[in-house]
């Protein structure tokens, strides 16, 4: 156990001063929740506490609940405990816990992005670090390899992609996560290009994200499309569970790809079986958690999830107090063995792209 503001238990982080629990993975009483990504955000706790703009996408996943939510920045005291969100950058609504016991300040961070210059999410508040002593971070993409490219020349690459498989006849199904990635992808790309269909997994989500006031194109079901001779210029946004499905079987001569900062990784996409891969992730890279950490001034740093040894590790050389909490979060799962070598920390990616790969976002180099 580290500290004592945050605690692990069985049943999720626990805050024993507030007897509340964050992001917690069974049944309880009381959850403050960062996002609404099921390995967040579960079913079965009395009371919910959530940032306001997260709501709309909560109350869709998990039906209905009883639900608090708080403004960003807005706080409240619990039990002594004083609660505030603040945005992560990572999807809509998502959010960082800051609670402050007794001149203590502990951050849970939940998932984060962190943009490059002019590479803002459109779709959600993008990160503002919060300055604490203790900051519990994710480390989804937690090796020195995961460098994000420009986002504007990902969506380059990606509307280059689609207007050519049009110009050939053909629909270009593109796979992603529903929440989140699916609506960053929607904001993204070229709509003139030609007719955009969804999946009925992301049209519910798309609904939540334009009643928080997010400005998206206009996306069709299959049913919508009257001229079925338009599918052949569609770009179609799916989950990769309906990869191999009869639903995708629709599309005439369909070219396929996959977003994901997985991607980034060589035989990524080959192990994926599609035909592209576009570098694109809601989660920090290397340099962004490095950025994130070093924004908050925190004297210690624990890492949740992901390439948490590494993390660690690199921790440590930099004289920070670090360990590690054993969650069960990780909505995107990596489509090589996580065993990867810690080697590169000092002297460069421990896993460097190759062929396609290597010649930079939308050629083939998972929340």
């Amino acid at each position: 156990m580290i500290g004592d503001l945050v605690v692990e238990r069985p049943e999720g982080l626990y805050c024993p001063p507030g007897d509340f629990y964050i992001d917690p993975w069974r049944p309880v009483d009381r959850a403050v929740i960062t996002h609404a990504h099921a390995d967040h955000a579960r079913g079965g706790h009395a009371h919910y506490l959530c940032a306001q703009p997260g709501a709309g996408v909560l109350q869709a996943r998990l039906g209905a609940i009883t639900l608090q939510t708080l403004p960003y920045g807005a706080s409240i005291d619990h039990r002594g405990v004083r609660v505030s969100l603040h945005p992560a950058g990572h999807v809509l609504g998502s959010a960082q816990v800051r609670l402050e016991h007794r001149g203590e300040v502990w951050v849970v961070s939940g998932d984060y992005f962190v943009s490059g210059v002019g590479d803002a999410n459109p779709t959600c508040e993008p990160f503002e670090p919060v300055a604490c002593h203790t900051f519990v971070t994710e480390s989804t993409f937690g090796l020195p390899v995961y460098r994000w490219p420009p986002q504007s020349r990902v969506f380059e690459a990606v509307n280059a992609w689609w207007r050519g498989n049009a110009e050939a006849g053909g629909a270009s199904v593109l796979l992603a996560y529903s929440f989140g990635k699916a609506q960053r992808l929607l904001a993204g790309v070229d709509a003139s290009t030609g007719p955009i269909v969804v999946h009925g997994a992301v049209a519910p989500l798309n609904a939540a994200y334009r009643a928080a006031g997010v400005d998206l194109p206009e996306a069709l079901s299959v049913a919508e499309v009257t001229d079925k001779a338009l599918l052949r210029r569609a770009l179609v946004i799916a989950p990769p569970s309906a990869a191999s499905s009869p639903w995708v079987r629709r599309f005439p001569a369909a070219r396929d790809a996959f977003a994901s900062g997985w991607m980034q990784l060589r035989g990524a996409r080959r192990r994926r079986g599609v035909d592209r891969g576009f570098v694109l992730s809601d989660h920090a890279d290397w340099p962004g958690l490095q950025q994130a950490i070093a924004a908050t001034g925190a004297s210690r740093v624990i890492v949740t999830h992901g390439y948490e040894a590494v993390m660690v590790r690199w921790l440590r050389e930099q004289g920070l107090e670090a360990g590690s909490f054993r969650t069960e979060y990780g909505d995107e799962q990596p489509d090589v063995d996580p065993a990867v070598s810690a080697e590169g920390l000092e002297g460069g990616p421990a896993i460097e792209p190759q062929g396609e790969e290597a010649a930079g976002p939308g050629v083939a180099a998972q929340s």
